[in-house]
């Protein structure tokens, strides 16, 4: 049985909110990352150290990978067709390959790949858990491969990512020791761990964003908007 930190009435957030969360802090951080690394707009001082706005900005925006990790998960535990749900992903990932390239090094190659093959290995990796549940070998297999590939290839948030993922997963009924561990994977630690606020008054529901065409319309925001700062970049330099 699930544990609960927060009382069913103060459950307010449903999956809709959390995705908006998720966009938002996610432009936050790709704005601060692409134009704000060497402004050096300084908002406040703490203990003779500058806090900047880039700082600031770049801390929101480590809450946005935990939530769509987060949000992978939910969505593998109650979507209906996982085969069209891996392949809704695969596409996304390829898609948002080229738009990736160009903001990162203003070129079609580069030697990273975007997050979504991150979510894609993790996804991946619940299917063999649940596929292989009886077959420790082979799961060791799936998920050993798996995460060399996300080595290999580089990609954003790379095996402490896929990691997350599957630790959402075999911790979902377990909240306390699910934050305290997911924080703990994370790269930004603390900051990224914050995310589990708005994932503790989470209240189960899809919410308002439904229907297939608002659904591609939220995967479709991460490519779109990426591909936006690449042609901003451009017009600057």
């Amino acid at each position: 049985m699930e544990q609960r930190l927060i009382p069913e009435r103060f459950r307010v957030l449903s999956g809709s909110m959390l995705k908006l969360i998720a966009v938002f802090t996610m432009l936050i951080d790709h704005v601060a990352a692409n134009f704000l690394q060497d402004a050096g707009i300084v908002l406040f001082r703490v203990f003779n150290h500058d806090v900047t706005l880039y700082y600031c900005m770049r801390s929101i925006g480590r809450l946005a990978f935990p939530l769509f990790a987060f949000l992978l998960v939910e969505g593998f535990l109650h979507t209906h067709d996982k085969k069209r749900y891996g392949i809704s992903l695969a596409i996304l990932a390829v898609v948002s390959e080229l738009p990736w390239n160009l903001v990162h090094e203003g070129k079609l190659f580069c030697g990273t790949q975007n997050v979504m093959f991150t979510l894609l290995a993790g996804f991946l990796a619940l299917c063999a858990i649940e596929r292989f549940k009886d077959n420790a070998a082979m799961l060791f297999v799936v998920l050993s491969s798996l995460f060399v590939a996300v080595l290999v290839l580089k990609t954003d948030y790379s095996c402490r990512g896929y990691c997350f993922v599957i630790l959402l997963y075999m911790l979902r009924n377990m909240p306390v020791v699910r934050a305290v561990a997911g924080s703990a994977v994370l790269p930004s630690l603390w900051v990224g761990g914050l995310a589990f606020v708005p994932i503790a008054f989470y209240n189960g529901k899809r919410g308002f964003i439904r229907g297939r065409f608002w659904q591609y319309m939220f995967y479709a925001v991460y490519p779109v908007h990426m591909f936006i700062m690449y042609l901003f970049k451009y017009v600057i330099q």
